[in-house]
């Protein structure tokens, strides 16, 4: 039988599972990853303290006669976002809170739309030309590997845009994904959320919007909602934004509990890919954004979410790695239920088309490949990872029988 040779070696955390390969994460010379290393200053956090300066940051912006809105707080519906509201809520903030219309919202995402405007908030949804956010969504897809790339862009753009809007200087987001700082509004100086900043955290991968209008017949009228104010608008309003992950201790199953005791709802098993059933409930593309990540750096959302629970003592790393294992980076045939089909539909591509697409994207350093080169999948089209932890490194010398290149030919999605 034909074999094939290892030729990388990913590196894992470990304390947690993370991979190296994750974009900005570091593994110090003791095997532990910038990430525990970063959760570990949590224990040192003055949890008080951050919540008062919190306090002091919205009486800043608190409107003061009651004729306009005290923040303007992004939200999708999920269990965040219901975190988010309900504790502006309970910090006697009169939030407007507006979402960025998803790409394929989930029946179980709208019902907990519904349900987080019932909390007793005014809200607006804007929802882009779907015609055109189709077309976004296969050019994205297929230029930089990412289905959500326009939700991504959308969630910082449309919420700032009407911040300008309405005249409301103050965006409470949620987790700041890099844990660094609370956000411009703690800054005593310059404050302004200004384009570079927005940029920093709208995830474009280095696709911009003014390159959509080179690449695809649109005009810059159809892409209204994709573009940022100008700074010239912004420093107007005095635009600027908290992490409240920065403020008061975060977390996302805590988030979940809290929120299902105001009415959030979750899905009722775990989700595709993931290991619970409470986060991702709205996107039906999130499936497949997911599995690019999975492509591209060797792990997917399932690590993700055992990596958090590891970090807060709540999964052993042993368990974790079984979970990962049995969970991570599964073709994504369906998603909450619903068939691929569908949402290739939705962007006018077929399957076979999709799958040339993963190919192209796959990092084949990280998966296991035949003597010719390609990928080795299952009958489920699903790869295999060169290595699940930090194994001998001496992988990198070792041979593995694989299926001959008539069988291999032979395998299908």
């Amino acid at each position: 039988m034909p074999v094939l040779r290892i030729m990388e070696y990913i590196k894992y955390c470990k304390r947690c599972i993370m991979p190296y390969t994750k974009p900005d994460l570091f593994i110090d010379e003791e095997g532990v990853c910038s990430a525990c290393r970063s959760y570990e200053q949590r224990e040192n956090i003055d949890w008080n303290k951050r919540k008062k300066e919190l306090e002091i940051i919205l009486d800043r912006y608190r409107s003061k006669d009651g004729s306009n809105y005290d923040c303007i707080v992004p939200v999708s519906g999920g269990k965040d976002s219901h975190f988010q509201t309900i504790r502006m809520l309970e910090m006697g903030m009169n939030p407007l809170c507006i979402t960025a219309t998803t790409d394929h919202l989930s029946e179980v995402g709208r019902r907990n739309i519904e349900n987080l405007k019932n909390l007793g908030v005014d809200y607006i949804e804007v929802t882009p030309n779907p015609v055109i956010r189709r077309k976004v969504n296969r050019l994205a897809l297929t230029q930089v590997g990412d289905i959500s790339w326009p939700e991504h862009v959308l969630i910082f753009t449309i919420p700032v845009r009407l911040a300008v809007q309405f005249n409301i200087p103050l965006i409470v987001w949620g987790e700041n994904s890099q844990n660094e700082y609370g956000g411009p509004a703690a800054a005593a100086e310059n404050n302004v959320l200004t384009r570079r900043w927005l940029e920093e955290f709208g995830g474009l991968l280095g696709l911009r919007v003014s390159d959509l209008v080179e690449q695809e017949d649109f005009d810059n009228k159809n892409l209204i909602q994709y573009t940022y104010p100008s700074d010239e608008e912004l420093k107007r309003v005095g635009v600027t934004g908290i992490f409240l992950g920065y403020y008061l201790p975060w977390d996302g199953y805590s988030n979940a509990l809290i929120s299902q005791a105001y009415g959030f709802e979750t899905y009722h098993k775990p989700i595709e890919g993931s290991l619970i059933n409470y986060e991702n409930l709205d996107n039906i593309q999130t499936g497949i954004h997911d599995y690019f990540k999975f492509l591209k750096y060797g792990f997917g959302r399932a690590t993700d979410l055992a990596c958090m629970h590891i970090r807060r003592g709540r999964l052993s790393r042993e368990d974790g790695l079984k979970l990962v294992k049995r969970h991570d980076g599964k073709f994504p045939w369906t998603y909450l239920g619903i068939p691929i089909d569908e949402v290739l539909e939705e962007i006018d591509m077929t399957l076979e088309e999709f799958i040339r697409v993963c190919d192209r994207f796959t990092n084949k350093k990280l998966f296991l490949c035949d003597t010719r080169g390609n990928l080795v999948k299952d009958k489920r089209g699903n790869l295999t990872k060169v290595n699940d932890d930090n194994i001998d490194e001496k992988i990198k010398d070792k041979e593995y029988p694989v299926a001959s290149r008539e069988q291999t030919s032979q395998q299908k999605i």
